[in-house]
């Protein structure tokens, strides 16, 4: 009995996907829930999971095919509809080069890293964020291993033959085993190691099976960087000067609505300076702390939204959207967080922020960073925003003027920390005084928003950011 795997829905408003990657052959066993592909659409990239466990019996679609939602993609069944020979969906060209090369004496019990053409097709896309990354997502790493990461693969349901393309892999001349350990490397483990140029080969993994791990990379990144001799004194020179690439698919879509969001509206950016001495003290003094009991580091983004998202509530009309000639006023703060990923720049919302305190928004921001960067939000945390906020402290500029997309009518953008000498009153006498300073930027549609009504929100802004004790949000 086989059961017929489709597209399924990935979104209100997703119609179709692009298949990026097959991660099953044909003829190959599959658990309930284990990943069967990669599909990206112009909302999210994600994996396809198996609905029932059994044998990957025949795949209708080949990588890079755009089908609509609801379309079969496979079938999985007891294996009696397959042949253990049979191959993935494939251009007829490299079928018939296939076909040519003779198929090895035997075959190895795991199935080899995928090329390195495959993991480019793999590659997420981006979707559009309004400015750089918060800091704390800079420090955020990917998502935690999941059971799937760590099984070990079921080398028995291995087919006998495989395309010429993976048979040269198994030749005497070459190891089998790639990695160290089961052939197949998840994604996110794949994603890891290529942020921090761990080269998966040298790794040795501790997962069941010898499976490499997510602890595995950072382990391997950490010792490299223990390792590594002086810095060097120039960045090193892209792969990529001198050729062309097509803009990705979420690319063009990203593009697209950057153009349309400025030549329907009338930006116009506000900047204001902002005394955060007492924040950093603050962090100073309680990192430590907060580190022991929720397991990440405290930074100036919670702050920010917290701050943010008390004014916008003072001050709506910030948060509202046009809708032909009238102005709709949300009854929520949908706070969209810029984060920064190999896709390039994200905006996950976190929906009724003004709800959250300061540790919960930390913990909101943290999560939806990791899981942005290891392609595990939903399609529906990557809409629905009604404000933006980035950070460019881990980038070191000064300051920044965000963009502002449809239908949002506002974006606020923090600048780099910088410490200096600035005027302060002591006593009613003007003084000099070493304070951290930073550089808010508030870009906003100027349809509805006059610079009068984004200077009071920005005043908003940093009277709470001056003067509020936040010591009392972190749950400490």
């Amino acid at each position: 009995m086989s059961e017929t795997v489709n597209l399924p829905a990935l979104g209100d408003s997703v119609t179709e996907g692009t298949i990026t990657r097959w991660l099953k052959n044909v003829g190959d066993h599959v658990e309930i829930d284990e990943p069967l592909l990669e599909v990206s659409t112009d909302k999210v990239d994600t994996e396809i999971p198996s609905p029932v466990a059994g044998v990957l019996e025949e795949i209708f679609a080949a990588e890079d095919d755009t089908i609509d939602v609801g379309a079969p993609l496979a079938t999985v069944g007891d294996g009696s509809g397959a042949s253990s020979s049979d191959a993935p969906a494939e251009p007829a060209s490299e079928k018939t080069a296939e076909s040519a090369a003779p198929a090895p004496a035997t075959e190895a019990e795991s199935e080899p890293e995928p090329e390195p053409e495959a993991e480019a097709q793999a590659e997420p896309e981006p979707q559009p964020a309004e400015s750089a990354t918060s800091a704390s997502a800079d420090e955020s790493a990917a998502d935690s291993p999941t059971e799937s990461e760590d099984a070990a693969p079921d080398a028995s349901a291995a087919p006998s033959t495989k395309p010429a393309e993976h048979a040269s892999a198994s030749s005497p001349s070459e190891p089998i085993d790639v990695t160290g350990n089961a052939g197949y490397v998840t994604p996110l483990v794949r994603r890891l190691a290529n942020q921090h140029d761990v080269d998966l080969s040298t790794v040795r993994g501790t997962g069941v099976g010898g499976r490499v791990r997510k602890e595995d990379v950072l382990d391997a990144a950490d010792r490299a960087g223990a390792q590594a001799a002086e810095p060097k004194a120039h960045a090193a020179v892209s792969d990529l000067r001198g050729t062309s690439q097509p803009m990705t698919r979420l690319r063009k879509v990203a593009a697209e609505q950057a153009v349309s969001s400025r030549q329907t509206t009338a930006q116009v950016t506000t900047v204001i300076e902002v005394d955060v001495t007492s924040i950093a003290d603050l962090i100073d003094r309680v990192q430590d702390a907060f580190t022991t009991k929720t397991g990440r580091a405290l930074d100036f983004v919670p702050f920010f939204a917290k701050a943010a998202t008390q004014a916008l509530q003072a001050h709506p009309i910030i948060n509202a959207t046009v809708d032909g000639d009238q102005i709709v006023y949300p009854g929520a703060e949908n706070l969209g967080v810029a984060v920064d990923t190999d896709r390039g720049l994200l905006s996950p919302v976190i929906k009724n922020a003004a709800d959250l305190d300061v540790a919960g928004l930390a913990s909101a921001i943290d999560d939806l960073a990791e899981r942005t960067r290891s392609n595990g939000l939903k399609p529906d945390e990557l809409s629905g925003g009604t404000f933006t906020i980035a950070s460019s402290e881990a980038r070191g500029a000064l300051l920044e003027t965000p963009i502002v997309f449809l239908p949002q009518s506002a974006s606020l953008s923090s600048g780099t920390l910088t410490k200096r000498v600035a005027v302060v009153d002591a006593g009613g006498v003007d003084a000099f005084a070493i304070r951290s300073m930073v550089y808010l930027s508030l870009s906003y549609d100027q349809r509805i928003i006059d610079s009068t009504d984004a200077s009071r929100f920005l005043d908003s802004v940093r009277h709470s950011l001056e003067n509020d004790d936040f010591e009392g949000q972190l749950g400490l």
